[in-house]
């Protein structure tokens, strides 16, 4: 073997490429991982995450679940052929704007549009870096848009991730309510304030004061974008960084990562047995707590009564 060889490219990864070994013998009719990619992506939008498979791919397009393992050697493949084919490259629009943050602003509004388009995308696990080239594409664009700014390289991609996380997280928010809007039949207005009745019902000022006066101010039904005004708010804070280094100030260096210890890693029992006698004690503590403020509720309203 030769020393410090780089590895070999995963099978999916080399077909999102295109340097994948195409296979020596398929089916007579026209077939191609293009063919195969799309199927999947049709029946994924339509029917969800769920219904794609082999056998059902295969049957759409007409041909045995053996026929698309000669191009698809796994499922695995698929959903990440799948996922680069829906997640295309990022709109040239996007690259002539003006500025920095308008750039990252419009990346944002693009990606949340892209899960509304397909939702299934956010049930795909992250399993590391963008190593595909569309996906690559959208990383790229991120960090072209911070070209010229003071920011180091740590920096940008920092900056890129949160901009595709609040994306990210936008979108698993937004297709939880169109789920539900599709299996109750309401809309997602109506969702909003169906919700909003149920926490009506069971959060009290007592035991959750912060959330009850949220919930009178009307948040729930709010037409107000809560994740387009978190996102203004981070870049406002990256504006004001970059300020900072215009002035000489020093670059802010996190090295620390937030990791779970190694002996909860390894699964310790000992471990597991205490967190679980402290997850305990915190419930009866909550518990104690909600007698406690019902107790003193029911004081209260006897003292009023023998007072009149």
């Amino acid at each position: 073997m030769i020393e410090n060889e780089p590895p070999e490219l995963p099978r999916g990864i080399a077909l999102a490429w295109g340097v994948a070994a195409n296979p020596q013998r398929g089916p007579k009719r026209e077939m191609s991982v293009e063919r195969i990619v799309e199927a999947a992506v049709d029946l994924a939008d339509a029917e969800g995450i769920g219904a794609v498979s082999m056998a059902a791919v295969a049957s759409a397009l007409g041909f045995t679940p053996m026929s698309l393992y000669r191009y698809v050697s796994a499922k695995d493949d698929l959903l990440l052929l799948m996922q680069e084919h829906a997640t295309g490259v990022p709109p040239e629009s996007t690259r002539v704007l003006e500025g920095w943050r308008a750039k990252l602003l419009a990346l944002y509004t693009e990606q949340v549009l892209l899960y509304q388009r397909h939702p299934w995308m956010l049930s795909l696990p992250i399993t590391g870096s963008p190593i595909t080239p569309n996906s690559s594409a959208w990383l790229d664009a991120a960090l072209a848009a911070l070209d010229g700014t003071p920011l180091t390289a740590e920096e940008r991609v920092a900056v890129a991730l949160a901009v595709t996380g609040s994306a990210r997280w936008c979108g698993i928010v937004q297709a939880g309510y169109t789920e539900q809007s599709r299996g109750s039949g309401l809309s997602p207005d109506q969702v909003a304030v169906r919700e909003a009745e149920l926490y009506d019902r069971v959060i009290t000022p007592e035991e959750f004061p912060a959330l009850r006066s949220a919930i009178d101010h009307g948040v729930f039904t709010s037409p107000a974008d809560p994740f387009r005004f978190a996102i203004e708010r981070v870049l406002d804070g990256v504006t004001s960084y970059m300020a900072g280094l215009d002035r000489g100030a020093a670059h802010e260096q996190t090295t620390e990562w937030i990791e779970l210890d190694p002996a909860e890693v390894a699964g310790d029992r000992r471990l597991r047995d205490a967190q679980k006698a402290v997850r305990e004690a915190e419930k009866a503590l909550r518990d104690a707590r909600k007698v406690e403020r019902q107790a003193l509720r029911d004081a209260g309203e006897r003292l009023a009564r023998t007072r009149r």
